[in-house]
C-alpha cells in the first residue's frame, strides 16, 4: 500500500519567492526542493488509496487563508520550518474524517508548518528576511510518497 498524506501546496508565486532565499550549503543539511513545498495538514501513512480518496472526496471543508512566517523556527530535533497559521480549522476537519484511515492522528496539537530543511546535528544559520506571505487556500491534495522520494499528487479537492 503506498504512504499517503493530505497537504496543502502553497501558489507557485510563493514556491518562486522561498525559492529565491539563500540556502546555504552545509554538512548534514537537506533543503526541501521547490517543487516539494507543502504544508501536511494529515499524514496517514499506508492506507488504501480508494478509501482515502472516497472519505475526503464525501466531505465538504471551508477555505481558509494560511500566513506564512515570520521567520524559521526549529521543529523537533531536525526540522527548521516556517510556521504556517490559519490552516487549524482545516487541519481539524480533516483529522476528524479521516480518524480511522492509515496511522493513528497525532496525539498533539496540529502545528502548521512548511519544511524547508532538515538536518542532522547542528540547525543551519539562514540570514532570511522576515516574511509574512498570505494566500488562499482553495484545495487539498491526496499526496503520495513514492519510494524513490517523489511526491505525486492523487487527487485534489476544492474548498467551499
Amino acid at each position: 500500500m503506498p504512504s499517503l498524506f493530505v497537504a496543502v501546496w502553497p501558489p507557485a508565486s510563493v514556491v518562486d519567492e522561498l525559492a529565491d532565499l539563500p540556502r546555504p550549503s552545509e554538512p548534514g543539511v537537506s533543503w526541501t526542493k521547490p517543487h516539494r513545498l507543502h504544508i501536511t495538514i494529515r499524514f496517514l501513512g499506508e492506507c488504501d488509496t480508494g478509501e482515502a480518496l472516497s472519505t475526503l472526496g464525501a466531505q465538504s471543508f471551508g477555505e481558509t487563508s494560511v500566513t506564512l512566517g515570520p521567520a524559521p523556527e526549529q521543529l523537533g530535533r531536525g526540522v527548521l520550518m516556517l510556521p504556517a497559521a490559519g490552516a487549524d480549522e482545516l487541519a481539524a476537519s480533516v483529522i476528524d474524517c479521516t480518524r480511522y484511515i492509515g496511522d493513528p492522528p497525532p496525539d498533539h496539537p496540529f502545528v502548521g508548518h512548511l519544511t524547508i530543511a532538515r538536518f542532522r546535528k547542528r540547525r543551519p544559520s539562514v540570514d532570511w528576511p522576515c516574511l509574512s506571505e498570505t494566500f488562499e487556500v482553495t484545495e487539498i491534495s491526496l499526496v503520495e510518497a513514492a519510494p524513490w522520494g517523489e511526491y505525486l499528487n492523487v487527487a485534489s479537492f476544492g474548498l467551499n
